[in-house]
C-alpha cells in the first residue's frame, strides 16, 4: 500500500514539509514517488518553499537494481526527497505489485519542465559539470531559452580534488534555488549526498545527459522512441556488450513474483 511521504531530509533532521502532498510506495524497499503531470509545478513551488534541502533522483532499472544493495548510493535514494522513476519497468512492476502506478518521466523533458517552474516564480539556477568550453555555451543556451531564470554560478567538471573545497564554497555562497548537475561531477548523485550538510537549501539534481543535449552534442530522443515498447532494446543495441543484464532482470522477476506471493493475504 502507499503512504503519504514523510521522511528526513538528506541530514536527518526535520521532516518534509507538511503542506507538500506526495505519494511514496515502495518496491521490494526501494522508495517510488508518485508525481502527476498535473501536481508537477505545485510540488516544486512546495519544496522550494519548505526552505530544505531536496535531492531530486532520475531512477533507471539500472539505478533501481544498484538502489536493492548495501551501498552509498541506495542511502542516496532512501534520503532523496523525490525519487522519479525513468523506466517502463519500474512502473509495470508497480502495476504487478498491485500497487498505485508511478508516472514516468523523460529526464529531459523533466528537467525542462523544471527549469521553466523556477523562471515562471523567479528562482535561481547554478549549474556544475562538463569541461569548461561545453559549460560555458550550455550557459548561453540556458539564458537564451530562459530569460527570466536567474544563473547565479557555474563550474566546470571533470575538476582536481583539490579543487573541490573552493567549488562547494562558491556553490553555497551562490545560494542557488536548483543546482543542475552533469556529467562530470565526481560521483554522480551521490556527490550531492557526500555534500549536502555544506550546501544551502534548495533543489539538487543530476542529470546524465541533459547538458549534452543543451550542448547540441546529443539529440534528444524522440518522444516515440521513449514511449515505444523499442526503447530498451535501442538502448541495448547501442551497448550490446549488455545484453549479459538479462539474466539479471531474471532474478528480478522472481524477486517480484516472490514479493507478491508474500503480499497475498
Amino acid at each position: 500500500m502507499w503512504t503519504r511521504y514523510r521522511a528526513n531530509d538528506i541530514n536527518g533532521e526535520g521532516i518534509l514539509g507538511e503542506n507538500i502532498n506526495l505519494k511514496r510506495i515502495h518496491i521490494l524497499n526501494v522508495p517510488i514517488d508518485i508525481l502527476p503531470e498535473e501536481d508537477f509545478e505545485d510540488t516544486i513551488r512546495d519544496l522550494l518553499a519548505d526552505k530544505g534541502q531536496h535531492q531530486i533522483i532520475f531512477l533507471s532499472f539500472d539505478a533501481f537494481l544498484k538502489a536493492r544493495g548495501n551501498n552509498e548510493f541506495a542511502r542516496t535514494v532512501q534520503q532523496a526527497s523525490l525519487v522519479i522513476p525513468t523506466s517502463k519497468r519500474i512502473v509495470k512492476a508497480a502495476k504487478f505489485l498491485k500497487l498505485p502506478r508511478p508516472v514516468r518521466y523523460m529526464p529531459f523533458n523533466f528537467v525542462i519542465k523544471l527549469l521553466g517552474t523556477l523562471e515562471k516564480t523567479r528562482n535561481t539556477l547554478y549549474i556544475a559539470g562538463m569541461k569548461p568550453a561545453g559549460i560555458n555555451i550550455v550557459s548561453t543556451n540556458l539564458r537564451d531559452s530562459f530569460p527570466g531564470l536567474r544563473i547565479v554560478g557555474r563550474c566546470a567538471g571533470f575538476f582536481k580534488a583539490d579543487a573541490e573545497k573552493d567549488i562547494i564554497l562558491a556553490i553555497k555562497k551562490a545560494a542557488p534555488s536548483l543546482l543542475l548537475g552533469g556529467n562530470g561531477i565526481p560521483g554522480k548523485d551521490r556527490w550531492f549526498y557526500r555534500n549536502m550538510k555544506e550546501f544551502s537549501s534548495g533543489l539538487f539534481l543530476w542529470c546524465n545527459d541533459c547538458f549534452d543535449i543543451f550542448l547540441g552534442k546529443k539529440q534528444k530522443i524522440s518522444n516515440e522512441k521513449w514511449e515505444g515498447k523499442s526503447y530498451w532494446f535501442f538502448k541495448a543495441v547501442k551497448t550490446p556488450w549488455k545484453f549479459w543484464k538479462v539474466f539479471r532482470y531474471m532474478i528480478y522477476l522472481i524477486r517480484l513474483l516472490v514479493e507478491r506471493i508474500k503480499k497475498k493475504p
